[in-house]
């Protein structure tokens, strides 16, 4: 177990927040995180690859403890947050590297693949989505605010951003929801009451179709570079269906995936086996 280091970096203005562990010359695994969360979801799987790889967890922008700017200073879409992001692996001199993606993370992490194949090592997905299939109806409210950006349709959403539908978020699917520690959601909800943050998180809501728009394109990637790719799922998932984690072996014919019996933060119940899952595909791919 290596130690594990808390910064911040100047990404062009931007102060970006993140958490690295493990030997400087090692192969770099890049960890994004999701909704609601930042890179504190990742507090428990750090310290169980560091030992063998370089990990790094930035809290993407408007998240965390990176910098949330106003609305009227930074357009909160996904493409920006990518864009942010992209800067960052470049500020702190990230030239090849593994991403881990989840939820928020994945839209991300698949910008930044399509935007530098050369750069991408190989790809973990837990729950990160890039198939209209793996959508389920939990997407309902969202896509009816895709559709008519309405006020009223924006205040519908204010819903998922309350504490209990937080708490929800990382017990639904858990068979022993003992098993899930308060300190993530709790965490996440002191994040989310931030004054502006709110607004910032439904910006991101109505811009989420963005994502699905680019699908297409994310797909001709993996057909094209085919890079080393494994999905751990949790198969419980209200958000993320589990034929979104099958749907990646279409375009990748090598890609693994296993599923476990969890919900959404699958981290939260099942990191000892997800690590092991991860480490053993690591180090096939070296």
């Amino acid at each position: 177990m290596r130690k594990v280091s808390f910064w911040k970096v100047d990404v062009d203005g931007f102060n970006i927040f993140y958490r690295e562990a493990g030997p400087k010359d090692a192969p770099v695994l890049l960890l994004l995180h999701g909704f609601p969360s930042a890179g504190h979801m990742f507090r428990d799987l750090i310290p169980q690859l560091s030992d063998q790889f370089r990990v790094i967890a930035p809290d993407l922008p408007g998240f965390g403890q990176s910098d949330m700017p106003r609305r009227t200073k930074f357009s909160y879409t996904f493409d920006n947050i990518a864009g942010v992001i992209d800067r960052f692996t470049e500020v702190i001199g990230l030239s090849r590297f593994v991403i881990y993606v989840f939820d928020y993370g994945a839209p991300t992490g698949f910008r930044l693949a399509v935007r530098h194949p050369e750069r991408i090592a190989a790809i973990i997905s837990q729950n990160g989505n890039a198939y209209v299939e793996g959508l389920s109806d939990g997407w309902n409210p969202i896509r009816a605010y895709w559709q008519d950006p309405s006020e009223a349709n924006r205040a519908a959403l204010r819903a998922l951003l309350s504490p209990e539908t937080t708490i929800w978020q990382y017990t639904h699917g858990v068979a022993d929801t003992s098993s899930v520690s308060p300190d993530g959601y709790s965490l996440d909800n002191f994040y989310l009451a931030r004054p502006g943050a709110d607004e910032v998180q439904l910006d991101l809501f109505g811009d989420y179709k963005s994502n699905v728009a680019l699908y297409p394109g994310f797909q001709v990637y993996f057909r094209e570079h085919k890079p080393p790719f494994l999905a751990v799922w949790g198969k419980n998932d209200p958000f993320f269906l589990p034929p979104g984690a099958e749907a990646f072996k279409r375009d990748i014919p090598g890609a693994e995936v296993h599923f476990f019996d969890t919900g959404h933060f699958a981290l939260e119940t099942h990191c000892d086996e997800i690590a092991a899952a991860i480490r053993d595909f690591l180090l096939r791919c070296k």
